[in-house]
């Protein structure tokens, strides 16, 4: 199913909609839980299943995320306009449980196809990369002020970027920058020639990482979504780099297992991918990986 931005008029698929539904197995009268409800993808699919918006709870951190799902969804469930962590706490704190949840960690094609939200090499645009557009920290910030060897680091770290020194070299010598463009096209110096992939990709990535926390907030999640669970409920989670998916993997690899203490069964020993149909019609999934568990009933 697509779905589009009223804001925009950019259209958003949600990856992996299939085995999402295959490995989480949403069921009437089951409550939602929808961490990175975006511009309701997934969710549109899922409460047709349960036929339970009212128990259900759909969170997203990006006012204009948020005005889409007001539009669609207001008025049946409740929408929360925060991080993931801080929904998650919220949630807790007023004990709330639910049967199925989904966090697509992916940043949305609006996000991709607006060149003023910064996310896009292609489009020329401000050095902005927040998902909630109320922070201070920009890319714009980090890269006309954090010195080489911090850029480095944060290059190589959330990038996994080979020339992450001579990229930061490059940023310094030339800076400061003001656009998506200008930067694109400094860090291009680092890798002359042709590439099927632009080579400022892995830079942009590692930049988008910083500036919205993205591992520490995955990192601190974890343990709040198992919580969120009720025994016998089902969580998914759908990254899409490496550095998230062994998050992920590693976190339910510690709960999961055949120890008589486990906490959660894992339903995906390996993750799932796109199928070549998806691929086709829908080629941003080609990098998603969803892995899911069930939690245990004592």
């Amino acid at each position: 199913m697509i779905h589009q931005n009223q804001n925009t008029n950019q259209k958003h698929t949600p990856v992996l909609l299939e085995e999402v539904l295959q490995y989480l197995e949403p069921k009437e009268g089951d409550s939602y839980l929808d961490l990175t409800a975006g511009y309701g993808g997934h969710a549109t699919v899922v409460l047709e299943k349960t036929k339970s918006a009212e128990l259900s709870v759909l969170v997203d951190r990006d006012e204009n995320a948020v005005a889409a799902l007001e539009q669609k969804f207001g008025g049946k469930t409740p929408i929360l306009q925060m991080d993931f962590q801080a929904a998650s706490e919220k949630l807790l704190s007023e004990n709330r449980k639910f049967d199925v949840i989904l966090a697509d960690l992916g940043v949305s094609s609006p996000h991709l196809n607006e060149a003023d939200r910064g996310f896009a090499i292609s489009l020329d645009g401000p050095l902005d990369m927040r998902m909630d557009q109320t922070q201070e920290l920009t890319a714009k910030t980090i890269v006309n002020s954090y010195s080489e060897a911090d850029l480095a680091v944060l290059i190589r770290k959330y990038g996994e970027e080979p020339k992450a020194k001579q990229i930061a070299r490059l940023i310094v010598q030339n800076g400061p920058f003001q656009t998506t463009t200008e930067l694109a096209n400094i860090v291009r110096r680092a890798w002359p020639g042709h590439s099927r992939v632009h080579p400022a990709t892995r830079t942009f990535q590692a930049l988008r990482i910083a500036v919205n926390d993205e591992l520490g907030l995955l990192e601190r999640s974890l343990p709040l979504w198992v919580k969120l669970l009720k025994p016998g409920g089902r969580i998914g989670v759908i990254s899409f780099h490496s550095l998230e998916d062994r998050i992920v993997k590693q976190f339910f690899k510690e709960l999961g297992g055949d120890r008589y203490d486990a906490t959660v069964h894992l339903l995906t020993n390996r993750p799932i991918t796109a199928s070549p149909n998806e691929l086709v019609f829908n080629p941003r999934a080609r990098s998603a990986k969803l892995r899911a568990a069930v939690k245990i009933k004592r």
